[in-house]
């Protein structure tokens, strides 16, 4: 479930990112002046619409359904003029379509990372949740290969959990916060054979805190939009 709030604070915040690249002088994350550089119209930014949130299995992960288009083998991926750099040829490796601008894709990773860095700069929860529930998409492979600041916030995220069920060895013990769920957010945390360990609800859409016992085999969420590590979990 998509957090409205959230949601609509990432969008926002994208959008005034994507704006405040216009004047910039060339320097942002990714070396945005390769993209620039091609004389597609597919290479010029503009405000990205919002994100819809993946689809989450029952296991809790999120389903991404893998493309099936042939991908440009890596000596052909070109721009138009100009050239790539070391960093944005590995992101674009195997994930640019045949036939398909290699500029356009990468302006998706520098968006992606134009996102991280706003709602990093607005808020951290929010820049984790984001990435946690799907909102923020792509954002693994941008900040490895693009924008290299934002690591620790992706790193943040790959311990938290979406709403959903997380079952076996998906399950860190420790305690997590969902720090801004919907108003109806409850959770529940089971051991062996189904017994129950723990269970709550919250309809203030206040910040709310778990902790995860070693015991526990299934923990399950909904409403609650991104449950994010607290300590040393």
């Amino acid at each position: 479930m998509r957090h409205p709030f959230l949601a609509g604070a990432a969008v926002a915040l994208a959008t005034a990112a994507l704006a405040a690249c216009g004047s910039s002088d060339g320097s942002g994350d990714g070396g945005r002046e390769a993209a620039a550089a091609s004389s597609t119209p597919s290479a010029a930014v503009s405000p990205a619409p919002p994100v819809a949130g993946p689809a989450v299995s029952p296991s809790g992960t999120q389903a991404t359904k893998p493309s099936t288009a042939p991908k440009a083998p890596a000596g052909d991926i070109t721009p138009a003029t100009g050239s790539f750099t070391k960093k944005q040829k590995e992101y674009l490796t195997d994930r640019v379509p045949e036939g398909m601008d290699p500029a356009a894709v990468l302006q998706t990773g520098q968006e992606t990372c134009d996102r991280l860095r706003y709602l990093v700069k607005a808020d951290r929860d929010i820049a984790v949740g984001a990435i946690v529930s799907g909102e923020v998409a792509d954002a693994k492979p941008a900040a490895a290969h693009l924008c290299p600041q934002h690591q620790d916030v992706v790193d943040e995220a790959a311990l938290g959990y979406a709403d959903g069920t997380h079952t076996g060895k998906e399950l860190r013990p420790g305690d997590y916060r969902a720090p801004s769920p919907t108003k109806a957010c409850d959770w529940q945390l089971t051991g062996a054979n189904g017994k129950e360990l723990a269970s709550g609800s919250s309809d203030t859409g206040k910040a709310v805190e778990i902790t995860v016992p070693k015991a526990a085999r299934t923990f399950t969420s909904t409403g609650c939009y991104a449950w994010l590590p607290q300590g040393d979990n």
